[in-house]
């Protein structure tokens, strides 16, 4: 079922004894892992939900620390899957599911997917990774869940997609950001108006990198469909924890699967509803490798009023950025969505860019490169000059530093099929 209402419009109050009682199931799993039995969350006692700030954070480097099988509850022979997260060098996280577990993830991402719209009459085009990356699975199970006709084309071979897209007449797909960005730049240099070219196309799933609203617009304007924000992270399944409702009003975060704190990401108090900080996440529902106050570092704000689609679940606002990716240049934090935010909003300016950070003497300095449309390469110096004016302009009133800029044409910045690489960062530290 996936209109679940029963469960997405539970009164706050049986939510929360819900909550309650499948947190003290997960402590009584999480004491047979060997990791936190010699952490010996066994002696923690836990009578009503503000408890859980007495008990431990976890972090990523914990994960590492009890690789490769410390997380895992329960006997390994009921262990069915293991997924590791990207961006990690060295020892990798590991993520263990049981049936239960691959079971109940699926139903997330069928109950986001459906909320978002999507029914079996659709044909969904999936293009992010499969293998370790949980992206791709995650939405592949649900997409099945709910009867889709699936396409699971994986990342790259753009030829290809936008071959499949039109042969098939995809409705749904699911790609990253910087992936619908560079499909738009792609079929606007060969002339195509994806309108018409994909008529049937009405839904784009956006997730697994940080994004502005500002991105979020140009990409429904140009492909003429509704774009919806997801948040998963392999720690917590993968894409399942939280979805725009059709009022795209912040993410609706699954309370009766995950439990939530918003706190300050160097004192780790609570943050007031609305203030930003750092998403803490527990598991209630997983079996296989139930995870405690496990810390994000994603930034983002809760929001506790209830929403107008009738769902009780309390909502997130976009991530802004991660407390371990903000740059620290001259004094000023800087988040890498501040300056995509100022990008996206000026003419001539395409939608591929890289932040290179460097040590000159004993300064940081900041690089940004940004593809420009072609027609503005022409003999006319001044016109190029006064656009790289407006753009270290338009930034310094942003970030309050100016970086240098520079204008590259199209395709000379590289495109990664993953997660986009925004900065380089070869300062000395």
């Amino acid at each position: 079922m996936y209109w679940d209402q029963p469960t997405e419009t539970m009164p706050r109050e049986k939510l929360a004894a819900l909550q309650l009682a499948r947190l003290k199931e997960t402590l009584a799993r999480a004491a047979r892992a060997p990791f936190y039995r010699d952490r010996g969350i066994a002696d923690y006692s836990v009578t009503s939900l503000s408890d859980l700030a007495k008990l431990p954070v976890t972090t990523k480097q914990d994960l590492r620390d009890a690789y490769p099988y410390g997380m895992v509850s329960i006997p390994l022979e009921k262990v069915v899957r293991l997924h590791s997260s990207s961006g990690t060098t060295g020892t990798p996280t590991v993520v263990y599911h049981s049936t239960h577990d691959i079971d109940a993830w699926t139903e997330l991402v069928a109950r986001c997917m459906f909320m978002a719209g999507v029914r079996n009459t659709d044909i969904f085009q999936n293009m992010t990774g499969y293998g370790l990356f949980t992206g791709g699975f995650g939405f592949l199970y649900g997409a099945e869940r709910l009867g889709c006709l699936n396409i699971p084309t994986g990342p790259g071979n753009t030829k290809r997609q936008l071959k499949f897209m039109k042969d098939f007449k995809t409705s749904v797909i699911h790609a990253i950001p910087s992936y619908a960005l560079y499909l738009a730049d792609t079929l606007e240099t060969m002339g195509i108006d994806p309108r018409k070219e994909f008529p049937d196309l009405r839904i784009i799933f956006l997730g697994a990198e940080p994004h502005s609203e500002e991105t979020r617009k140009k990409i429904e304007d140009f492909f003429g469909v509704s774009a919806f924000n997801s948040y998963g992270l392999s720690e917590m399944n993968g894409p399942g924890v939280a979805f725009e409702c059709p009022n795209r009003a912040g993410m609706h975060i699954w309370e009766d699967a995950f439990l939530i704190e918003i706190v300050d990401p160097v004192s780790l108090q609570p943050v007031a509803p609305g203030e930003l900080g750092e998403l803490v996440i527990t598991t209630l529902n997983r079996e296989a490798m139930p995870i405690i106050r496990y810390r994000t570092k994603d930034l983002t704000a809760a929001i506790v009023e209830r929403c107008s689609c009738g769902r009780t679940h309390t909502r997130i606002k976009r991530i802004t950025g991660r407390s371990d990716d903000m740059l620290i240049l001259k004094g000023v934090n800087i988040f890498p969505v501040q300056i995509e935010q100022v990008l996206i909003g000026i003419a001539g300016v395409r939608r591929n860019y890289q932040i290179l950070l460097e040590t000159r003497g004993n300064n940081d300095h900041m690089i940004v490169r940004v593809e420009i449309d072609p027609n503005l390469f022409t003999d006319e110096l001044k016109a190029l000059e006064n656009l790289r004016k407006r753009i270290a302009h338009e930034l310094r009133d942003e970030i309050l530093i100016t970086p240098e800029v520079e204008l590259c044409k199209p395709g000379s910045i590289p495109v990664a099929e993953g997660k986009a690489v925004r900065v380089i960062d070869k300062r000395v530290l």
